[in-house]
């Protein structure tokens, strides 16, 4: 396999210094950036150059920096490297992305490819032409290899203890996911500064378009795993409805480091506070099965708190569910809990035998018996964190690229179903807001 090449594109995001947060045998250190001079580029070559000064393991990055107002012109002209990394501003991203594959580019592009429904058939075209020119695009869906998700789906696909997913109805759906998400916060130990842009929905998008792109994601992956979800006849868009979490103007300088709003956000300033549409609630139907996404964004964690999460999937013999709050210090844990019409000793049974398969790949994960239900015990040398998981998804993207025909065919058209729950429930959202 020729030598792997990165070209980063606007990196806007801190997303984009994480795919390089470790060194890679196949790729040259060596790295193109291709981006407007601003702070947004600055920020990111700090981020780069800490990783290169840490006392441990640190990285070897070479980065050649190509500043200016036509980066992208210019980068699709020098063409340096043949992967082009994109993590930033959201909106006219996917133009980016077409951009970069019709100049012969593999594509690593973190969530959300697109915002708005318009724009579902250019996601299609982009697809497409990765296909016909043998090219790999992928989103960068950390999720997926969260330990707690990858037992999650294990358990919900084992019949014995999970039996099958109820379909439920809106009131009462199948699934149900709540993420919360917090503004402030820490990255690689240090604050994170968002830059003011972030705030405005039509650039960065809103809670589903952005953060409930994972969610959506899970929901597919784990109930119908390798499986192809087409848009035309598994999914439908119920209801939706949206609400704005207001920060004063400390809180935005808090945030951001700017001393005022930037002219973009105006429209949604209210006196000094900006009211930022970012929590968003949306019930869909797959495949039958009636699921509910919350996701939500506030302005900072309590103090020893942190992001939480919450995955509940009703199966006809148990529940399974992944929980991140206080009771679980803010680290995901997984309980099984046997439905009232199960003996819960033949659940504790069936517990046992999947947990012997799962010990193959997963050695010391266990159970304990909290009485009413289980938690399974998860060694911490699989909690590798947030960060950990841009590296472990470029892995994966390294071995497409080293043989493309393991790309799972059910990658594209779920792409597709994806986006149209994001795009079509903000939409919705928007015209039911409360």
């Amino acid at each position: 396999m020729p030598e792997i090449r990165f070209i980063t594109l606007n990196p806007g995001h801190f997303h984009a210094a994480l795919v390089q947060k470790e060194m890679y045998e196949q790729v040259a250190p060596r790295v193109h950036v291709y981006a407007p001079l601003g702070p947004d580029l600055i920020a990111h070559l700090g981020r780069i150059a800490g990783f290169n000064a840490r006392s441990a393991q640190p990285t070897q990055w070479e980065l050649e920096v190509h500043a200016g107002a036509d980066y992208l012109q210019r980068l699709v002209q020098d063409k340096p490297g043949n992967v082009a990394v994109l993590a930033g501003r959201n909106a006219g991203k996917i133009d980016a992305i077409l951009a970069c594959l019709e100049a012969g580019l593999h594509v690593l592009a973190d969530k959300p490819w697109i915002l708005v429904p318009e724009d579902l058939p250019k996601l299609q075209k982009a697809l497409d032409l990765a296909d016909s020119c043998r090219l790999i695009a992928l989103d960068i869906m950390t999720e997926r290899y969260e330990i707690t998700s990858l037992l999650q789906r294990a358990f919900v696909q084992d019949e014995a203890t999970f039996g099958t997913i109820i379909p439920g109805s809106p009131e009462d759906p199948g699934v149900v996911m709540e993420s919360v998400h917090y503004l402030k916060k820490l990255v690689a130990g240090v604050p994170l500064r968002r830059p003011g842009w972030f705030f405005d929905i039509h650039e960065q998008g809103e809670a589903l378009s952005d953060v409930g792109t994972h969610l959506v994601d899970l929901v597919m992956w784990m109930l119908f795993p390798n499986q192809a979800v087409e848009v035309q006849n598994d999914v439908c868009v119920l209801s939706a409805k949206r609400w704005p979490t207001v920060l004063g103007k400390s809180d935005f300088q808090a945030i951001t480091g700017d001393t005022d709003y930037p002219r973009g956000l105006h429209d949604a300033l209210d006196g000094d506070d900006l009211h930022y549409y970012c929590n968003t609630l949306v019930n869909y139907a797959l495949r039958g099965v009636h699921v509910k996404l919350n996701v939500l964004w506030d302005f900072e964690a309590s103090p020893g708190g942190g992001d939480t999460h919450l995955a509940v999937f009703r199966g006809t013999r148990s529940r399974v569910e992944v929980r991140q709050g206080r009771e679980e210090k803010y680290q995901p844990e997984l309980y099984i809990i046997p439905n009232k019409t199960m003996e819960y000793t033949l659940v504790r049974r069936t517990i046992d035998l999947k947990l012997r398969t799962l010990q193959v790949d997963f050695p010391g994960v266990g159970v304990t018996d909290l009485g009413t239900h289980f938690r399974v015990s998860i060694p911490n040398s699989y909690r590798v964190g947030h960060e950990a998981h841009f590296a472990e998804v470029t892995k994966q993207f390294l071995r497409y690229l080293g043989n493309q025909d393991t790309l799972l065919a059910w990658e594209k058209p779920n792409m597709m179903a994806k986006y149209f729950v994001t795009t079509r429930g903000v939409e919705t959202s928007r015209k039911t807001q409360i």
